[in-house]
């Protein structure tokens, strides 16, 4: 798997929603696989990215829809869930949740603290094609994106990494 890192300016960092979206986009253009954009348990984040991925351009949007505890919601009727399981062949072009669907094989976007392999379970057969790595320009940020890059090295994927 290929694991690449971006390590964000200050300007970037300000304007992390919009970099999330410009990254977004350019992977949608680059590819035709589907695009994770997993979130820490953060409602807050899940919401203003949710309206910031419909809103980016201003002559566009990016589709995508919003997961929601282990079922897939429709970003226009948020209480109308899908009960069947998420396969790869139901899914938007980009998903947002804090977990990764079974069968999933795309792109993960992790905005979280953790390694993509800790939302691997053995049981749901999820495997990311390729993983994009945000890290902030601040103290904690560098260091989970240290401890991120160690684990991902001891698992043997090909790491790159851009400053941007």
């Amino acid at each position: 798997m290929n694991i690449s890192f971006y390590v964000l300016s200050e300007s970037k960092a300000q304007d992390f929603l919009g970099f999330i979206c410009q990254l977004t986009q350019t992977a949608l253009n680059k590819s035709t696989q589907s695009l994770l954009i997993l979130i820490d348990s953060d409602d807050e984040l899940l919401s203003t990215l949710d309206e910031a991925l419909w809103s980016h351009d201003a002559a566009s949007f990016i589709p995508h829809k919003r997961l929601l505890d282990a079922t897939i919601a429709d970003t226009d009727d948020v209480n109308e869930t899908v009960d069947a399981p998420v396969k790869n062949e139901t899914l938007a072009p980009v998903l947002l949740g804090n977990y990764m669907p079974a069968d999933f094989k795309g792109i993960v976007l992790n905005t979280t603290i953790h390694p993509v392999n800790t939302f691997m379970a053995a049981t749901n057969n999820a495997q990311p094609t390729r993983v994009l790595e945000l890290i902030k320009p601040d103290p904690n940020s560098m260091q989970e994106g240290r401890h991120k890059y160690k684990a991902y090295q001891q698992l043997g994927y090909e790491l790159t990494h851009f400053k941007v």
